[in-house]
């Protein structure tokens, strides 16, 4: 069983429109959804949770699908952060715990307890005396701590300072741990997606351009630094995009098979494949 099934969705707004999105996410898999600003991100995984409904299309989360009457029990299992987190202003953390604890069937309370422990948040201060970083803190906490099987997150990391960052990315890689646990997580924080994940989706103006393993994607591509006589000679369908790169000197990003092996080539980051594939204007 996947972990989420999004099949030829579509969905127009207006200017913005979402185009024939194919995503699978295997189960114990983590997932990264890449893409500028406005690319679609949040909407995907609004779509995802059925907060918005397709025009057309079909999306399945752990298994169900989400128009049906079934998906509402579905949610116990997915925890959720947003890129913001909304809580009542006036509610402290030992406060949303307890309101947590009538919400979901399965929420562990000393669960929730040790995260606010290891993230250093007070537990009895007003949630509107909190930073961003702390508000994040807290979300992550809540969607740590009923027990889900799938975790969907939409700039999760995002307001944290590094050292942070890193060690709730080692919370979601203890999390997938467990086999039928699986993360989808968008950020525009590439580094952390590269760090992270198993695969990476990357949506740009409402397309997937692609959506590949990572160890494979950045195996496919390297980076080329010569001169622009040099880059000229490649096969065309060889170079994804370039850019100058100072006294004449062309950078470039290549597909390997394309190339002859004799060629020394950087390896690329996931960055470079990124910004390149929008420069070029074409993937795969």
């Amino acid at each position: 069983m996947n972990a989420i099934e999004l099949s030829h969705i579509c969905k127009s707004f207006g200017s913005f429109s979402i185009e024939d999105l194919c995503l699978t996410v295997p189960r114990g898999t983590i997932c990264g959804l890449a893409g500028e600003n406005g690319a679609g991100k949040s909407t995907t995984i609004r779509l995802l949770m059925n907060a918005l409904r397709p025009d057309s299309g079909f999306a399945a989360v752990l298994g169900v699908d989400t128009a049906s009457p079934e998906f509402l029990a579905v949610k116990e299992d997915v925890g959720v952060v947003l890129d913001e987190a909304y809580f009542p202003e006036v509610l402290s953390a030992a406060q949303v715990g307890k309101i947590m604890a009538k919400t979901y069937r399965r929420w562990d309370g000393a669960c929730y307890d040790a995260y606010l422990d290891r993230f250093a948040l007070p537990p009895n201060k007003a949630f509107k005396d909190f930073s961003r970083g702390m508000k994040m803190k807290l979300a992550i906490a809540v969607a740590l701590s009923h027990q889900p099987r799938l975790l969907i997150l939409d700039e999760a990391t995002s307001g944290l300072d590094p050292i942070v960052r890193d060690e709730v990315l080692e919370l979601f890689n203890e999390f997938t741990r467990e086999e039928d646990h699986s993360i989808l997580i968008s950020s525009h924080i590439l580094s952390d997606l590269e760090k992270l994940c198993d695969y990476i989706a990357f949506l740009h103006q409402g397309r997937l351009l692609f959506c590949e393993e990572k160890d494979a994607l950045l195996e496919k591509y390297g980076i080329f630094v010569g001169t622009a006589e040099q880059a000229d000679s490649l096969l065309r369908e060889a170079v994804v995009g370039r850019e100058a790169s100072g006294l004449g000197g062309v950078r470039a990003l290549v597909r390997r098979a394309d190339v002859p092996d004799s060629l020394t080539l950087e390896k690329p980051t996931l960055e470079d494949i990124i910004l390149f594939t929008v420069k070029g204007g074409r993937a795969s």
